[in-house]
């Protein structure tokens, strides 16, 4: 006996506001930029933003929340982790896939410019006595 899972999707505001900020990521569509100012741009839009990938994808969706974070544009929310059953198209039988959900926040900094790293002061030379 086969067990189907059907997934209804509400058609309340909530989730259709769900649907505009979520961007699924595909490691070999785009550059791995193309997602990180994607991502930046829903932040700005709706407050934050849902990265979600399956298999080998979710390296590339851990990648981009690390850097939206550690320029502090982002602050993590959520991270959920799952596996799907999906059809493999060359054999044609059903196969786990690991699945990755990450929400990310706007920021408290979303808005300030990155500061550069402090340039070192140059000595005083009349202090080496030279």
């Amino acid at each position: 006996m086969a067990v189907e899972t059907v997934r209804i999707m509400p058609t309340t505001a909530d989730s259709l506001a769900q649907k505009k900020n979520r961007i699924q990521v595909s490691n070999t569509k785009k550059p791995l930029f193309f997602y990180v100012n994607l991502a930046k741009r829903y932040i700005q839009q709706h407050n934050e933003v849902e990265l979600s990938a399956l298999g080998m994808a979710i390296t590339t969706v851990v990648t981009i929340a690390e850097i939206l974070k550690n320029n502090g544009v982002a602050t993590e929310k959520k991270v959920l982790t799952s596996s799907i059953g999906m059809k493999d198209e060359n054999r044609g039988r059903m196969i786990q896939k690991a699945k990755i959900e990450i929400v990310l926040g706007k920021s408290e900094k979303f808005n300030t410019p990155p500061t550069s790293p402090a340039t070192p002061k140059k000595e005083d030379a009349s202090k080496d006595g030279n």
